[in-house]
């Protein structure tokens, strides 16, 4: 937790000098410079008195574009990202692999851009062959991601997706700072980084095995700030049924039940609604394998029901809700 909350107190010291608009799905980096002086540009103002009305600026409709100054020029970048699946395979992988950590340490965020998309091309075609590596090379991923600049963090995120999916339980020991990182970018305004948080953590919660990664979130769940906790429950919602009705069983469905419960009660409606997901999931497992089947000699089938599980594991107020949830659900599904 205290990892989240020095992430979060960097986030906001953060001021990121780029301006962007639009969205890109695959390509690569472009750069072109444009170069003017004070002289030409007073020049143009006495020809055309129009150039002193500014022009409103044309969106741009695949790239992102950013702006940055470095000395007397101006450069304009168009940032085209490149989804997993238009990846190629590089024809230089050995020497890609012996400068891959000088490269992702890189001042220039262009190269360092080339050398995260160049770690998942890696991850995709020459697995084996980056295992060793990454060890160190994924708290330099962490850096990026907590770069300022939004393409370097956009493009660190969907590097780190595609980690998850090539390598899943083998980089547990480094996960704890990209969940940290993936779920303080899926909760900030940037909405095209957000959301390309967003599906990184699906890819975790895909590939990451769900016994392993549990317990990782949980103390997510009840983190300070309402939106960690919605972006960690959704997380939790997904995994649980991967666990299977055994996995379930093993957890523990009270437990379960009693963390969802609490999310039930959340602020935000994300939370609430992946606590609703998990608690019909835990009803659909409990009545199916766990509600004992009665015989001559024992009491009534109801001692056994979801309501008198409900009412046993949680406080008054708490069973009430989450049978009033999983109730209506059930009339829904009946009607």
């Amino acid at each position: 937790m205290e990892m989240l909350t020095e992430a979060l107190r960097d986030h906001n010291m953060q001021a990121g000098p780029e301006r962007i608009s639009g969205s890109g799905s695959k390509g690569c980096l472009k750069k072109s410079q444009t170069q003017s002086t004070n002289e030409n540009h007073e020049n143009r103002q006495k020809k055309n008195p129009s150039c002193l009305t500014p022009t409103p600026a044309m969106p741009t409709p695949v790239a992102e574009v950013e702006v940055g100054n470095a000395g007397s020029e101006a450069g304009v970048l168009e940032v085209e990202y490149i989804e997993s699946e238009n990846l190629n395979d590089l024809d230089y992988a050995d020497s890609c692999l012996d400068t891959m950590l000088a490269g992702l340490e890189s001042k220039d965020w262009v190269l360092l851009c080339e050398a995260l998309n160049n770690v998942r091309r890696l991850s995709i075609y020459h697995r084996e062959a980056m295992t060793e590596m990454m060890e160190n090379v994924i708290p330099l991923i962490v850096k990026s991601l907590k770069n300022p600049r939004s393409a370097v963090c956009k493009t660190a995120i969907m590097t780190s997706a595609d980690i998850f999916k090539a390598y899943s339980d083998k980089i547990l020991d480094s996960l704890d700072p990209l969940l940290v990182q993936l779920l303080l970018k899926s909760s900030q305004d940037k909405r095209f980084v957000c959301e390309a948080a967003e599906k990184a953590l699906v890819a975790m919660t895909t590939w990451v095995s769900p016994t392993l990664l549990l317990p990782k979130l949980q103390p997510y769940l009840k983190h300070k700030n309402p939106r960690i906790r919605a972006k960690a429950s959704m997380c939790f919602s997904r995994s649980v049924p991967r666990l299977g009705s055994e996995g379930i069983e093993v957890f523990g469905v009270d437990k379960l039940i009693q963390i969802a419960a609490s999310q039930l009660s959340d602020q935000l409606p994300e939370s609430r609604e992946a606590a609703r997901m998990l608690l019909l999931e835990l009803q659909i497992v409990y009545e199916k394998s766990l509600i004992p089947q009665p015989t001559e000699e024992s009491e009534k089938v109801e001692v056994g029901s979801w309501e008198h599980f409900c009412q046993s594991k949680l406080t008054p107020l708490s069973a009430q809700a989450v049978l009033r949830v999983t109730t209506r659900q059930h009339l829904v599904l009946g009607s």
